[in-house]
């Protein structure tokens, strides 16, 4: 057996399978309310959503933000001739992309209450399939079991855009969306297959064991693996020139849907998880590719952005070029810079989707989202305006709203390793305001041009309920950051020094 020379990464049991409940709750809440009828398919889904929620808030609320390493994990034998587990567990990185991954499907199935008439219960229940695919995806810590849920969470995205997309070319969008990122699958797989042959049983996916075996002296493909990694994921991200499939996605598919797909980031958290930790000594080498990577989409996302004549393409961009603003975090390998990329990464779940939330209830109501089709919103729908109007100075990063502390701890994080990446990112803010405000003014300001628009009515009480869910987040990270960071501090600093122990 080889010696290993990292640091054992601490893991503190379970002692109650919190995370197991919660996949559990998901895809038994799916099943039931694909038997239910319409109206009960509906509560049936909401009550499994609101229950997920409940199970991660506890899980927020016992979890030790002092403890290094993985907390609540569990741990059991599932496939052991390859030496392949069932293994949960979270760290300050990953902790709170379970709640914030919760409130967002409850906020998509309240605001997709209605607007779903033709086979509700289905959509309704892949949906939380898709829900629980993702939660798999921010607990697992066997690759194996990871990779599992990265490519089943395909299988409900896929026909909830084919079936209930809002455009003529879905089918288009949903399989141009699954090829793209069944190639990205392909390449993380045999990243990891080519990690797992290093370790030191012969085989093994368990991925605390892994971030040991790449400090080993004889650890070999090192550079393979990094750019295996980093193409699978950046093409979830995406990032320039991967990203062809965003824009298409984001004018096809049923804007609720895609609210879920721009808002949580899994190729983020792909990138953060494994890309860098998993081919270390790589990471510093090609440190400069990343920056290069962050650099063209911050500025292409922007411009692009700009040049929209369509809200759902403009925001497309925007996400673009706000992944771009989080890979250089991410790339800058500074305590500012990963704590502002996973503080952006919450971010995303809250300002992007309520963002897309509020496309669809425009969509539903004037069956367009071109810049042709409106203007004069404000005046027949103000609480719609409004609310459009704080999501979108969030995402520009206003004071004493959760996207100001994210922006800035990025900014300062990659000025300190890359000055002229700063500076990048300090006027692509300038254009992000730019192709914002101008958007607002064209669609939402204004004298009144459609009788669609004058005979709109406002918010209902449910839409005006799933907007706030989104809100109130930003609100309290807004004016007190301090405590979403005092989690990530201890995680974020193991996380730098697994890196960095080289140098």
């Amino acid at each position: 057996m080889n010696e290993l020379v990292a640091v054992t990464v601490p893991l503190l049991q379970a002692d109650f399978p919190w995370l197991s409940l919660l996949l559990l709750l998901l895809p038994l809440g799916a099943g039931i309310t694909l038997l239910m009828p319409a109206r009960e398919a509906r509560w049936t889904s909401l009550t499994t959503a609101i229950a997920a929620f409940t199970v991660s808030l506890w899980i927020v609320f016992q979890f030790d933000p002092q403890q290094s390493g993985f907390q609540f994990v569990e741990r059991s034998p599932w496939i052991p001739s390859l030496h392949i587990e069932y293994l949960l567990g979270v760290d300050g990185l990953s902790l709170l992309l379970l709640p914030v991954t919760t409130l967002l499907f409850m906020a998509v199935i309240i605001s997709s209450w209605n607007a779903m008439r033709f086979l509700p219960n289905l959509f309704f229940s892949l949906l939380l399939l898709f829900e629980a695919c993702l939660i798999g995806i921010f607990s697992a810590l066997d690759t194996a079991l990871f990779f599992l849920c990265w490519e089943l969470s395909l299988l409900p995205l896929f026909f909830l855009v084919s079936l209930w997309g809002a455009g003529p070319n879905r089918r288009h969008a949903a399989v141009k969306y699954t090829l793209f990122m069944m190639s990205g699958g392909a390449a993380i797989l045999l990243a990891f297959i080519a990690l797992a042959v290093q370790a030191p049983e012969g085989i093994g996916f368990d991925y605390t064991l892994l971030l040991q075996v790449v400090h080993q002296p004889n650890f070999q493909y090192e550079t393979a693996i990094f750019f295996l990694l980093l193409f699978g994921f950046a093409l979830k991200l995406p990032t320039v020139p991967f990203h062809a499939w965003l824009p298409v996605l984001a004018q096809e598919g049923p804007a609720s849907v895609v609210a879920t797909v721009v808002g949580l980031k899994v190729g983020v958290y792909g990138l953060i998880r494994f890309a860098l930790p998993l081919a270390p000594s790589a990471a510093q080498d090609y440190q400069w590719l990343l920056v290069g990577m962050g650099m063209l989409s911050v500025l292409y996302g922007a411009l692009a952005a700009l040049s929209q004549t369509n809200l759902r393409r403009m925001l497309a961009y925007s996400s673009l070029s706000h992944v771009g603003l989080v890979v250089l975090g991410v790339a800058s390998l500074t305590h500012a810079g990963i704590q502002g990329a996973i503080f952006q990464l919450l971010n995303f779940s809250l300002i992007a989707s309520g963002l897309f939330l509020i496309l669809a209830f425009v969509h539903q109501r004037l069956g367009s989202t071109e810049f042709l089709n409106l203007g004069g919103i404000a005046s027949s729908m103000p609480l719609l305006a409004s609310l459009f109007f704080f999501f979108g100075v969030a995402s520009i990063g206003l004071p004493l709203t959760s996207g100001f502390p994210a922006e800035f701890l990025l900014i300062m994080g990659i000025a300190e390793t890359h000055l002229g990446a700063g500076l990048l990112s300090l006027a692509a803010m300038i254009i992000t305001a730019a192709y914002f405000l101008s958007s607002y003014r064209q669609s939402f300001l204004g004298a009144v041009r459609h009788a669609a628009v004058a005979q709109s009515v406002d918010l209902k009480p449910r839409e005006l309920a799933a907007l706030w869910l989104l809100g109130v987040p930003i609100l309290v990270w807004g004016f007190y950051p301090q405590g979403l960071l005092s989690i990530l501090q201890t995680s974020s600093t193991d996380w730098l020094s697994h890196i960095l122990m080289q140098q």
